[in-house]
């Protein structure tokens, strides 16, 4: 089972991008952000050609999370769990038999702004809301954009993002929260690098200097973590016409 995450930056610019992406990458469930699309906007007909069902929670020109899955996908819930949200950032569904979920995680601004503790709570009621899940389904992932690098190593300069959000202890410290619920970075499974990123500013030429976050990630319980076969950054998107900033991530499943 092969299952990505991307942060496509308005599905409605970069439609025929993710198609093409789906259409040669034999990805089975995606996790879609920042669709940025109304929830009646989707363009639903054109995933069901390629044979992928959809649910989407929208919010018109901001935030917006999707499953696409070829492989099934039922009991899907909007929004977290006793989190009273007016953003569309989470949806989860079961995919075969994987509880999957899609999250765009808060940006935060900055550390002085009123987003940022509307981040850590946001945080936090995604743990509970991912220990809930975790008692009823074995096989949880999570996909998304989490707007944290979770290490050092995941940003290309950390004396140059002191004092920013994405590095900030308080956003570290919730991540690892999401891990001691037993799950785990799929990517790090497999890698230990430095410079090994998902996401580079449109500004000021970072793709190209390398100057990037490693913000997009697949989070995976016990059991999916043991039956990972192989991961991948597909950078190969962040070229071209019109790409997102972000790019997506890929893991390999064993069924």
């Amino acid at each position: 089972m092969r299952i990505a995450t991307w942060n496509v930056n308005s599905l409605r610019v970069r439609l025929d991008r993710v198609l093409a992406w789906l259409d040669v990458s034999e990805c089975d469930v995606l996790c879609i952000q920042e669709t940025k699309l109304a929830q009646d906007a989707f363009p639903t007909d054109a995933f069901s050609e390629l044979g992928y069902e959809i649910a989407h929670y929208g919010q018109g020109q901001w935030n917006g999370v999707a499953l696409a899955s070829r492989i099934g996908l039922s009991d899907v819930r909007r929004g977290i769990t006793g989190f009273d949200d007016k953003e569309a950032r989470a949806i989860i569904g079961t995919c075969s038999n994987v509880r999957v979920m899609s999250v765009y995680v808060p940006n935060g601004r900055s550390l002085d702004d009123p987003h940022y503790q509307y981040k850590l709570r946001w945080l936090k009621a995604l743990r509970d809301d991912l220990g809930f899940e975790l008692k009823r389904h074995a096989d949880l992932l999570v996909g998304g954009d989490f707007n944290i690098a979770p290490r050092d190593i995941d940003v290309w300069s950390i004396d140059a993002l002191q004092g920013a959000t994405h590095v900030s202890t308080r956003e570290r410290e919730c991540f690892e929260d999401l891990l001691n619920l037993g799950m785990e970075d799929l990517f790090r499974k497999f890698f230990s690098q430095e410079q090994l990123f998902t996401w580079w500013d449109y500004r000021g030429g970072s793709f190209h200097k390398r100057q990037g976050m490693r913000i997009d990630l697949l989070l995976g319980s016990a059991s999916l973590s043991n039956r990972a076969l192989w991961t991948l950054i597909d950078r190969n998107e962040r070229k071209g016409t019109q790409p997102s900033d972000h790019a997506p991530v890929v893991v390999e499943v064993q069924a």
